[in-house]
């Protein structure tokens, strides 16, 4: 090892679990302040997961609906993720980052699609 190189010591047991929680918070806050798709998404992800529960179905069906609401933000949280990743490397316009960017995009699309086709199943 070079000199100049320092190895990090991983963290484990409860302190590593409470870092994780210290930094995914911090994560969600980022997207909550900053992400206008995340904090529409959310707006939705509320009162819809409210009514999943006030519906008149079994709870395992309310808990479906709400883990497909779930599923919206976690691919809205990935695309975020891509997105921060390419304009962290490079703000210069490239074919590969607008598709990476692109990609992220479908992901979100496609959990919008398997959510509103879940609830229409349940409900219809």
């Amino acid at each position: 090892m070079a000199p100049s190189e320092t190895v990090l010591a991983k963290r484990t047991g409860i302190t590593r679990i409470l870092y994780t929680c210290v930094h995914s918070f911090n994560g969600l806050k980022w997207m909550f302040k900053n992400e206008a798709a995340f904090q529409q998404e959310l707006a939705l992800f509320i009162p819809l997961s409210m009514l999943a529960f006030y519906l008149d179905i079994s709870l395992s069906h309310s808990l479906i609906l709400v883990a497909s609401l779930l599923f919206v933000l976690f691919a809205e949280l990935v695309n975020t993720a891509i997105e921060v990743v390419i304009d962290r490397i490079s703000l210069a316009r490239h074919p590969l980052s607008g598709l990476a960017k692109d990609i992220g995009s479908s992901l979100v699309l496609i959990s919008m699609l398997i959510a509103t086709a879940i609830w229409l199943a349940l409900l219809v």
